[in-house]
C-alpha cells in the first residue's frame, strides 16, 4: 500500500495549484494512463475571478459551483456555493474514478472550504484516499477544517507546496514521483 503514489499539492490562492495539476495529468495521460476526477476552473469576468466551475476531467462536463453574490443558502465569504452542482458533477466524477477499474488515477481539485460544505464530497474524498489507486489532490493551504487536518496527518500522502518560484519545475518533480511508483501499463 505504501507504494501507491498519493500526492497533495498546496499553496496560496491563485499561485497555480490547478495549472500544476493539469500539467501533471496531461503528462501522465500521454504515458497511457487513464485519469478521472474533479477539476475546479475559475470563472473570470473583466480579468477578475468571480467564481468557480466544477468540471469532470474525463467528460469535460462542468457547472457553476461558486460565484460572487450568487443567491443560495451556502456561502463562503462573498461566494454563493451551489452544492448540488458540486455533487452532480464533481462528486460523481470522483466516485467514477474510485469505482471504475479502467481508471488508473484519481484527481481531486480542490479540497477547500467551499467543497467541504458537502458531506457527500467529504465522504468521497476519504473513499478516494483510502482506495488502492494513485491520487493527486489540491489542498486549501490555510483552512484548518477536520478533513484537511486529517489529510495532512496521513502518512500515506506526500504534500508539496506550489510557490511562484517552483511552479514551473514542480509539475516535473511530481510527475517523476508518480512515474517511479505507478504500476506498469499492460
Amino acid at each position: 500500500m505504501d507504494d501507491i503514489p498519493k500526492i497533495g499539492i498546496t499553496g496560496m490562492p491563485s499561485v497555480g495549484k490547478t495549472e500544476t495539476l493539469i500539467k501533471i495529468i496531461e503528462k501522465i495521460e500521454k504515458s497511457g494512463y487513464t485519469v478521472e476526477g474533479m477539476i475546479s476552473e475559475p470563472i473570470v469576468e473583466k480579468k477578475k475571478r468571480v467564481g468557480f466551475y466544477v468540471a469532470d476531467w474525463m467528460t469535460k462536463e462542468k457547472a457553476v459551483f461558486a460565484k460572487l453574490d450568487m443567491e443560495c443558502k451556502d456561502k463562503v465569504g462573498k461566494y454563493g456555493v451551489d452544492l448540488f452542482s458540486l455533487e452532480r458533477v464533481g462528486v460523481h466524477a470522483i466516485e467514477r474514478a474510485v469505482n471504475e477499474e479502467a481508471i488508473d488515477i484519481i484527481v481531486i481539485d480542490e479540497i477547500g472550504k467551499m467543497e467541504m460544505l458537502s458531506e457527500r464530497f467529504c465522504e468521497v474524498v476519504i473513499e478516494a484516499l483510502d482506495s488502492d489507486k494513485p491520487i493527486l489532490v489540491t489542498l486549501h493551504k490555510k483552512s484548518r477544517t477536520p478533513l484537511l487536518q486529517d489529510i495532512r496527518r496521513r502518512d500515506d500522502i506526500r504534500i508539496l507546496e506550489v510557490t511562484p518560484v517552483n511552479r514551473n519545475l514542480l509539475p516535473y518533480k511530481i510527475e517523476k514521483i508518480m512515474a517511479e511508483k505507478l504500476p506498469p501499463l499492460y
